[in-house]
């Protein structure tokens, strides 16, 4: 199987190398897609050297998949001409994720739902996906009504600038800004650009997509904030069923689900961290606990490796999954 990598040398690029590797992914030739600064440097992948292409190269060499971390603009223009081709798309980007012709696909949640027709596929936001897993079986158990969400989100969603701007702080170094304000020993609220209505588009992505992907009749409001951590997003959810629930139940769902792992034992002060779920695939849930303020209400503290099931882990699970579906042939 020829797959594409889009963005091969960027921090989510270089997390879905990994990935694929670890997941076996098969592989008979890998694409590696950059920018042309990057053409003709070399990537090491599973014991064999690639050569970076660029984009219109990499067309005409017709892959079997193309996993897009490019950003918005470059998939907007290069997903349709790769799915012209014959090359099934898995696109990273906002670009696709609201287009009602377009899958969004969580795996776990509707991966069902994929078809031989879907040749460009978005992948969630990565606020979008920890969140909509912890909530998906408790959605079939209670049905949601409402969700109010807090993220405290890492710089790497920002990317290798932000990182490098937290390190020079911590260094006393001055150098480029990946936001307006120091970073370090501080949080900002403002993930993304503002929109009209006062929320940002990171905001506004979590209440669209919840809708898209779980169910149009729940209500999301969305505070995104980003803050010195490199490991991963968290967030904190209070979540408003129709139906009642028992914590004991709740904790079950959540423990028996695909993809999750229960951290929840105050006893022991065991909770999930971003420092922990660091180079994990798994959305860890803890802090469940009864909202006392109202009825059907609960509490719930989510986090998982935005780079990882965020980003390139989910995008590897659709490309195994249409294989598994036979939507995606492999070459022997």
């Amino acid at each position: 199987m020829k797959v594409a990598v889009v963005g091969a040398t960027g921090m989510v690029g270089n997390v879905l190398l990994q990935v694929l590797r670890e997941q076996n992914f098969p592989i008979t030739e890998l694409i590696p897609v950059a920018s042309e600064k990057s053409v003709g440097k070399q990537i090491e992948y599973d014991g064999s050297s690639f050569s970076v292409v660029n984009l219109e190269t990499a067309v005409s060499m017709k892959p079997d998949v193309a996993i897009f971390s490019a950003g918005g603009e470059t998939s907007l223009l290069w997903a349709p001409k790769f799915a012209a081709v014959g090359t099934t798309v898995i696109d990273n980007s906002s670009a696709w994720r609201m287009d009602p012709t377009k899958k969004l696909i969580i795996p776990e949640i509707n991966g069902h739902l994929l078809t031989p027709e879907d040749k460009i596929i978005a992948n969630p936001n990565c606020s979008t996906v920890q969140l909509l897993l912890a909530l998906a079986p408790l959605h079939k158990a209670y049905k949601i009504k409402r969700v109010v969400v807090s993220t405290y989100q890492s710089i790497t969603g920002t990317g290798v600038k932000a990182v490098e701007q937290m390190e020079n702080e911590r260094n006393g170094i001055q150098g480029e800004m990946a936001y307006a304000y120091p970073i370090d020993k501080n949080c900002i609220p403002h993930c993304d650009s503002f929109e009209e209505n006062g929320y940002t588009k990171e905001e506004m992505k979590l209440t669209n997509e919840t809708k898209k992907i779980l169910d149009e009749k729940i209500h999301v409001t969305a505070t995104a904030v980003r803050v010195p951590v490199v490991g991963g997003h968290s967030e904190a959810v209070n979540v408003e069923f129709e139906n009642d629930f028992d914590l004991a139940d709740v904790r079950k769902i959540l423990h028996n689900t695909e993809g999750i792992t229960l951290k929840d034992d105050p006893t022991t002060n065991s909770y999930p961290m971003a420092k922990y779920a660091e180079g994990k695939d798994d959305v860890f849930v803890g802090r469940i606990r009864r909202d006392e303020s109202q009825a059907n209400t609960l509490n719930m503290w989510i986090v998982a490796d935005n780079l990882r099931k965020g980003a390139a882990t989910n995008a590897v699970q659709i490309g195994k999954l249409l294989i598994e579906k036979g939507l995606l042939a492999v070459t022997v």
